[in-house]
């Protein structure tokens, strides 16, 4: 992808603030089934999406979007038939590649100089070499960051979104050929929304979950 990403504002993005794009940015379940996101549109998102950080750049997300209306209604049998998944303009199946650490590793770090290169390649493979859980644990982390710059971005652009775990992760798998060294973190549902959200259901005080230095 090449869309070209204006600089804008510090603590902005285009028109809308950052602080706005938090506090306005809703799980909606409700989207109009008939509105289409253009690609350039889709381009765009996902662009900024690939700009989320991952731990030694090694971008493990994988942005799978399902376009067949055919696979999304499957999808929405595996997912307690939940509307946004055939109604969303856009359905994106996050997905994590847990060993992009061991895959040409060069490549994530060929714009810097080589002193750099020659102090991060082999950091990589000895973080990351025989750790399974570490590689699985930073993936779901890469993949959580990716889903919210995913979901600001669609605000900022107009558009409602929906993070999504309610659904059978191993059948989905297998619906989409995922391969067997890829995980599924989640869904995000993104489109035009037609139905207000619930009122917030209560959001805990900042006293109760900010901690200074330690637990009591």
């Amino acid at each position: 992808m090449h869309t070209a990403i204006h600089a804008a504002p510090m603590g902005t993005i285009q028109g809308l603030s950052v602080a706005d794009a938090i506090q306005t940015r809703r799980a909606v379940k409700a989207f109009d089934p008939d509105y289409k996101m253009t690609g350039q549109e889709i381009e765009r998102l996902l662009s900024l999406a690939m700009l989320a950080p991952t731990a030694f750049n090694i971008q493990n997300w994988r942005f799978v979007l399902l376009r067949d209306p055919a696979l999304r209604q499957q999808v929405r049998t595996l997912a307690w038939d939940q509307a946004q998944v055939t109604d969303a303009s856009l359905l994106v199946v996050l997905c994590a590649d847990l060993k992009a650490w061991e895959k040409q590793p060069a490549r994530y770090w060929r714009n810097v100089q080589k002193p750099v290169q020659e102090f991060m390649l082999p950091a990589i493979h000895q973080y990351y070499s025989g750790r399974e859980q570490v590689q699985r644990d930073e993936a779901m982390r890469s993949c959580g960051i990716a889903a919210m710059t995913l979901m600001l971005a669609a605000k900022e652009m107009g558009y409602d979104s929906c993070p999504m775990d309610g659904f059978d992760f191993d059948a989905v798998g297998r619906q989409i050929n995922l391969p067997p060294d890829h995980a599924i973190a989640m869904f995000v549902a993104i489109g035009k929304g037609i139905k207000e959200p619930f009122p917030r259901g209560g959001q805990l005080p900042l006293s109760e979950v900010m901690i200074e230095d330690r637990f009591a």
